[in-house]
C-alpha cells in the first residue's frame, strides 16, 4: 500500500470519532505548549541575566579588599583597608594587557536639591571609570582630570536620582548637597537598569575620587577597583598578573592568603549562563512530562481502536493486506495525532509565551530550536507509543479477527 493511500485512510479513520481524536491530542497539545512556554521563559531569563552582566563592562576585572581575622572570627571580603589609588596606577602601568584601571570609593548619603531629598549611593572615582564601565552620557559631561586633581565639587547623576530630585527640571548646572556639601551637576549618565543582583545601577551619584577621599570621608584608601583588559583573550593573564603584583606591593609572604579579592566578570557571566541553562533544562524536563502523558493517552486510544476495528482488520488481511500494511496504517494514525496536536500546541505555546511576557512582565525568548525540538519530540512520542498498538493490530490472526464480534 502506498504511503499516500495509507495517510488518507488514517485520516478517514480518525475523523469517524472527532471528539475522541481531539481529546487524545489534548495531552500532546498541552505538552508541546508547555515545553515551548517553559523553554522561552528559561531562555528569556538567561538573555536578561547575560545582558545585565555584560552591562557591567566587557573584559572587566573587579578588585575588592580582602578579609581579616580577629580573635578567630573572619570578617569577610571588603573588611580590610588594603587597596589604594596607587595600586590601580601600578596595575595600569606594569601589567601587560591592561587597558585602564579605575579606583573607586563607595558610600551612602542623603542628596538634597531644593526641598527634595533622596538617599543614594555616592561613588568617588576617576574619569577613566566611565570608559572602563562603558557607561555613556545622556547629557552634559563627565568630570575631567583637572577637576580630579583639584578636588572639585562636581557631580554626575544616575537617571533614578534625576527622576527623584528634578521633576521637570534640567539638572545640569544645578547645585545639590551631599552630606551638606554643595556640588554642581555637570552630567547625567544614560540609564543601565538593574544589575544581575537586582540593584538599581542608575540610583547613584559620581564625584571625583579626591573630593570623596579628602572632603567627604577623610580617607586615603579605596573600596574597590575596576580594571579593563584590552580584550577577552588576555583576561586570565591579566588576572594572574594582578594577583602577583598586588601580593608583591602588599608584601604578602608565600603561603599567606591574599588581602584582596580579584573577580573576573567573564567568570561571573559564565556561571550565570550555566545556572540559566540548568534552569531551562529543568523547566523543559518538567513540561516534557505532559508529552509523555499525552503519548500514553495515544497508546490507550490506539489499543481501544484496534479492539473496535478487529473485524475490519480481519477483512483487510483476508483480501490480501499484509501485516506491515496494517502496522503502517495504525502507526501513521498515531503520528498524525501527535503532529496535529504538536502544531496546535506550538501555536498555543507561542501565544502563551507572549501573554506571560505582557501580563507578568517576565522576559521570554522564543527560539526556533525550541519549536523544532518540541515538534520532533511530539512525533517521536507518537511513533514510540503507537508502535505497540500497531504491532498488535498487524499480528492479529485473520480467522480469529473475522469471527470477532
Amino acid at each position: 500500500m502506498r504511503l499516500g493511500s495509507t495517510f488518507a485512510l488514517s485520516l478517514r479513520s480518525l475523523s469517524r470519532n472527532k471528539m475522541r481524536s481531539f481529546l487524545t491530542m489534548l495531552g500532546i497539545i498541552i505538552g508541546v505548549a508547555a515545553v515551548i512556554a517553559m523553554v522561552s521563559i528559561g531562555q528569556g531569563a538567561k538573555a536578561a541575566i547575560e545582558a545585565r552582566i555584560s552591562a557591567l563592562g566587557s573584559n572587566l576585572i573587579i578588585i575588592f579588599p580582602g578579609t581579616r581575622t580577629r580573635g578567630g572570627v573572619r570578617t569577610g571580603w571588603g573588611s580590610t583597608i588594603t587597596l589604594t589609588a596607587s595600586d590601580a596606577r601600578a596595575i595600569e602601568r606594569e601589567i601587560p594587557g591592561v587597558y585602564m584601571a579605575a579606583p573607586s570609593v563607595r558610600t551612602g548619603a542623603q542628596v538634597v536639591f531644593g526641598n527634595q531629598n533622596w538617599f543614594t549611593a555616592v561613588y568617588g572615582t576617576i574619569p577613566a571609570y566611565q570608559i572602563v564601565r562603558e557607561w555613556n552620557l545622556a547629557e552634559g559631561r563627565y568630570f575631567n582630570d583637572q577637576e580630579l586633581a583639584g578636588g572639585a565639587k562636581v557631580a554626575v547623576l544616575g537617571k533614578s536620582v534625576v527622576d527623584n530630585l528634578f521633576a521637570g527640571v534640567s539638572p545640569l548646572g544645578q547645585i545639590i548637597r551631599i552630606k551638606r556639601m554643595p556640588f554642581r551637576v555637570v552630567g547625567v549618565l544614560a540609564p543601565k537598569g538593574r544589575s544581575g543582583w537586582g540593584r538599581d545601577r542608575d540610583d547613584s551619584v559620581w564625584i571625583p575620587l579626591t573630593t570623596m577621599q579628602r572632603k567627604i570621608m577623610g580617607i586615603t584608601h579605596v573600596t574597590h577597583m575596576s580594571v579593563a583588559a584590552v580584550d577577552g583573550q588576555v583576561l586570565p593573564q591579566v588576572e594572574q598578573g594582578i594577583n602577583q603584583l598586588l601580593r608583591a606591593r602588599h608584601r604578602i609572604p608565600t603561603g599567606k592568603e591574599n588581602d584582596f579579592s580579584v573577580r573576573n566578570v567573564a567568570d561571573i557571566a559564565e556561571a550565570a549562563s550555566a545556572s540559566s541553562r540548568v534552569m531551562t533544562l529543568l523547566l523543559a524536563g518538567i513540561a516534557s512530562v505532559s508529552l509523555i502523558v499525552g503519548g500514553i493517552g495515544i497508546m490507550n486510544i490506539m489499543l481501544v481502536s484496534v479492539t473496535e476495528r478487529t473485524r475490519e482488520i480481519g477483512i483487510r488481511l483476508a483480501v490480501g493486506a499484509r501485516g506491515k500494511d496494517i502496522r503502517l496504517q495504525f502507526l501513521v494514525e498515531a503520528v498524525v495525532l501527535s503532529l496535529v496536536g504538536g502544531f496546535i500546541g506550538m501555536v498555543m505555546g507561542v501565544v502563551a509565551s507572549r501573554l506571560i511576557s505582557i501580563l507578568a512582565g517576565w522576559p521570554t525568548l522564543i527560539s526556533s530550536d525550541s519549536i523544532v525540538l518540541a515538534l520532533a519530540f511530539s512525533a517521536a512520542v507518537g511513533i514510540f507509543f503507537g508502535f505497540y498498538p500497531a504491532s498488535k493490530a498487524a499480528g492479529l490472526d485473520p480467522v480469529q479477527a473475522l469471527r470477532y464480534e
